[in-house]
């Protein structure tokens, strides 16, 4: 019924945030990774706005989404730019991979994107198993402050063939008490007023208390646990509505 981050979603995120678009999180993970030797996985790596600049500065990206249109722009894209890396279509908390990586990303608050809580804790726990002993899991977490049930929303975007892409979203489910929405995305392409492309998308967002993630990690094993605001690195989180970074590193040998 509903498609998963398809062809105009993606020509939509590339088209919004281009390549070197960043929140500040690019710099951010750029200055927290640059004295990483090894492998760093980006996971829900999407067209590449993160993991391009990061192998570009000459860390060893790999990535992981589960929409093919998302890893075609991000293939294309490297290859445009003469750049080399691994990308593998897959789910962000069960994804079967044979390397392990001294860190793991997740910029933007991609993680909110899996549904539930049983999924987000596997999901942790198999970044974990992914992780080289004293290895870094690196995530930006964000609570909404403004939902509004039934909102409504209508953006547009212009495409260089002189398309006009219309992308309308509507919250139809809010939860306070599971912490969840859900919001159905509409994109329609037009050209010269005839619709030649559509389709709609289901996008649950969950979010996580300040102490209750920092819990969900430490449960999972997860060590030196470090909150950042906003991307200043150990910028005390101080109001709801900042971005947090969560820095937590895997037990070294010997102490897994």
């Amino acid at each position: 019924m509903y498609s998963l981050y398809g062809e105009l979603c993606t020509e939509v995120y590339d088209l919004s945030k281009p390549l070197g678009f960043s929140f500040g999180d690019v710099e951010y993970y750029l200055e927290r990774l640059k004295d990483v030797k090894g492998k760093v996985l980006e996971v829900g790596c999407g067209s590449g706005r993160v993991l391009i600049p990061l192998l570009q500065a000459g860390i060893d990206m790999e990535g992981v989404d589960n929409s093919a249109a998302m890893l075609d722009s991000c293939r294309r894209r490297v290859e445009e730019l003469g750049l080399a890396t691994k990308l593998y279509e897959d789910e962000m908390h069960n994804f079967a991979l044979t390397d392990s990586y001294e860190a793991i990303i997740i910029p933007a608050g991609s993680f909110q994107l899996v549904e539930g809580r049983e999924q987000a804790v596997a999901a942790l726990h198999h970044f974990y198993s992914h992780l080289k002993p004293g290895g870094r899991l690196i995530m930006d977490l964000f609570i909404p402050t403004d939902i509004q049930a039934n909102h409504a929303s209508t953006r547009t975007w212009e495409t260089s063939d002189h398309e006009v892409i219309i992308l309308e979203e509507r919250i139809t489910e809010m939860n306070l008490l599971e912490q969840k929405t859900v919001s159905i995305m509409k994109y329609e392409k037009w050209k010269e007023g005839n619709l030649i492309q559509t389709e709609l998308q289901r996008f649950p967002l969950s979010w996580y208390g300040y102490h209750e993630f920092e819990l969900m990690l430490e449960k999972q094993g997860y060590e030196e646990i470090t909150k950042s605001a906003d991307y200043g690195w150990l910028n005390k989180p101080v109001k709801a509505d900042q971005m947090i970074t969560f820095e937590a590193r895997k037990a070294p040998i010997g102490r897994e």
